[in-house]
């Protein structure tokens, strides 16, 4: 083996036990005997710098060659070891018992409350369109008509056949009573006055779809015709939205199927309004599953009484599910991750106690712990470089702001 590698190797295992001695991994004993090792040298660099005074100092009388005999272990008067660490500084806080809800979030995007296509149901000229793009109308509003003059003719002929029908009828009626008409002849002007009659109903009929009204109230949209223009049944002309409440239309995993419920509170927030929240609440759940996405659907509906809310907006969505019971929750930075496992330093009577505990969720910067911790623990949050279980600890304040000069 070079002797470049095998320097390289004995660098890399030397940094990793300071490494692991600093950061109080090593075991209490082999903790111990370093820092007497490092105490006896402090000694001896303290020793050689101070033997000419000492010589001086030394009386007279004493045997040359006779050296006067340390402390064992090094120490120094006053019983402190040199060397010695003091009290670790921690900062710390407490932790807190909470009951959160089953947060889901989602992406999704905005609909209208009602949304439809006008569209006239027969063919026929626009005589005049009614209604101005992005105006508000009501339910019943005329938006379309379409000319009615043919329409409005054979209306007239068909009621003067419906009253000829029906005298005819009274007459026969009356006949058939004196025994001077038959009965095929009464029959048959029935069957005229009820043909009649339906044949006035569905040209009045036709008549009433010549004028296109409002379904419900709403704002108009833009419209894709204008007045003149001949349309077919079905030809789209403008649409029509109710917006004074909008719906979010998002999906949540499978796994979240029994974390949603109709009733359930939903914030969302968009690009277009940042710096604010509209809540609302769930209110249909599709009753499948996407096969593709292993995805369920929900519906939310949002009060948006000031029309800020559009359709086809892009919208986060977060749902507040069902309570989960109280856990006790502690700040990020007191986990400390160790082996694929995590321990939390708790402070009791000037010391670190070391917790193993179980993590749960994560939120704004908190971890919940469902065992190890309970609540009103001092757990240590900055400073975990020095601590092993059962280290003094000195517990200090971080400082906001900026020291002032002295």
């Amino acid at each position: 083996m070079r002797p470049s590698v095998i320097a390289i190797a004995i660098l890399v295992a030397c940094g990793a036990g300071a490494y692991a001695y600093m950061n109080g991994h090593l075991p209490p004993v082999v903790s111990e005997r370093i820092d007497a090792a490092l105490a006896e040298v402090a000694v001896l660099r303290g020793g050689d710098a101070a033997r000419p005074a000492a010589d001086a100092a030394a009386p007279a009388s004493a045997p040359t060659g006779q050296s006067t005999a340390a402390p064992a272990g090094g120490a120094q008067p006053g019983g402190q070891r040199p060397g010695a660490r003091g009290p670790a500084p921690v900062e710390v806080a407490k932790a807190e018992a909470a009951e959160p809800l089953e947060q889901i979030r989602s992406v999704g995007n905005l609909l209208a409350d009602e949304s439809v296509q006008i569209a006239p149901e027969q063919a026929g000229r626009v005589a005049a369109i009614r209604f101005e793009e992005g105006q508000a109308v009501e339910e019943g509003d005329e938006l379309i008509k379409l000319d009615d003059t043919l329409l409005a003719a054979e209306a007239k002929e068909v009621e003067a056949r419906a009253e000829l029908a029906q005298a005819n009828y009274d007459r026969a009626s009356s006949l058939s009573k004196t025994g001077s008409g038959t009965q095929r002849t009464l029959d048959e002007a029935l069957a005229e006055r009820l043909t009649s009659n339906a044949f006035l109903l569905l040209i009045q009929s036709r008549l009433e779809k010549t004028s296109v009204k409002a379904p419900f109230p709403g704002i108009m949209g833009l419209r894709s015709v204008s007045a003149g223009a001949y349309v077919e049944p079905g030809t789209e002309i403008a649409t029509l939205d109710k917006i004074d409440i909008v719906k979010v239309e998002f999906t949540v995993p499978e796994r979240n199927l029994n974390d949603v419920r109709v009733g359930y509170p939903v914030e969302v927030r968009v690009d277009a309004y940042p710096d604010r929240v509209f809540r609302g609440e769930v209110y249909a759940i599709d009753p499948q599953v996407d096969v593709n996405g292993r995805s369920l659907k929900v519906r939310a509906r949002l009060p948006n009484p000031d029309l800020s809310l559009r359709p086809g907006l892009f919208a986060r969505v977060v749902v507040q599910g069902a309570s989960r019971g109280e856990v006790v929750v502690v700040p990020e930075g007191a986990i400390v991750p160790r082996g694929g496992e995590s321990f939390v330093y708790k402070v009791a009577d000037g010391k670190v106690e070391e917790a193993k505990v179980e993590l749960g969720r994560r939120r704004e910067g908190l971890v919940e712990l469902t065992t190890g911790i309970a609540a009103g623990d001092t757990v240590v949050v900055a400073g975990h470089a020095r601590l092993r279980n059962g280290a003094p600890v000195e517990i200090v304040v971080r400082q906001t702001g900026a020291a002032s000069g002295g």
